[in-house]
């Protein structure tokens, strides 16, 4: 696997609404710009050698990094593949929706739940959005919540850019009953 470069965004939110946020709310991104395994081959029928090469290794590199850069335990988590032009939003998403890549990040997390994802192919400098749910209940509505991302100069067309993104806790100031109040 050949990395052009690690990206870490965290964020802190210490005010929302007009109201302080205590502890402050953070969500931490670290993605991998890596080049596509499949590029310049044209349409390839079995993408499973590629993914074997590559998955483990990827979901390896970033889940550590995600929850050191977080600084406090995951409470929502979720993942992206950004595809350059070149490829195929199937290379993104062979790599990223495979145990082999996802295992990483539950066992960082100690989370249970399916990574919720984005796939998407587009040009360097796309905004993307990596959907976040909680790492044990995907039913828990207080961590539904998105994390805007943009690489200024990935992916480049023949690379894939691999995102894991973990949040501390749920949305800052939420207000919505839980799920079970409309059963």
């Amino acid at each position: 696997m050949n990395v052009r470069k690690i990206i870490t965004i965290v964020e802190e939110i210490l005010t929302e609404g007009g109201r302080p946020v205590s502890p402050a709310a953070r969500v931490a991104i670290v993605a991998a710009v890596i080049e596509n395994p499949w590029a310049g081959q044209g349409f390839v029928d079995d993408l499973g050698p590629g993914i074997d090469d590559n998955a483990s290794t990827v979901g390896a590199l970033l889940a550590p990094k995600v929850i050191e850069a977080l600084g406090a335990p995951a409470e929502a988590y979720g993942k992206a593949a950004i595809v350059g032009l070149n490829g195929e939003i199937e290379h993104g998403s062979g790599l990223i929706h495979t145990l082999k890549f996802g295992d990483h990040f539950r066992k960082a997390a100690n989370a249970t739940t399916l990574l919720p994802a984005v796939e998407k192919r587009g040009p360097a400098g796309i905004v993307f959005d990596i959907p976040l749910k909680h790492i044990t209940d995907a039913t828990i509505r207080s961590h539904h919540q998105t994390i805007e991302v943009r690489i200024a100069d990935a992916p480049h067309p023949d690379e894939i850019v691999i995102a894991l993104a973990a949040a501390s806790q749920g949305r800052p100031q939420q207000r919505l009953a839980p799920l079970t109040t409309e059963q």
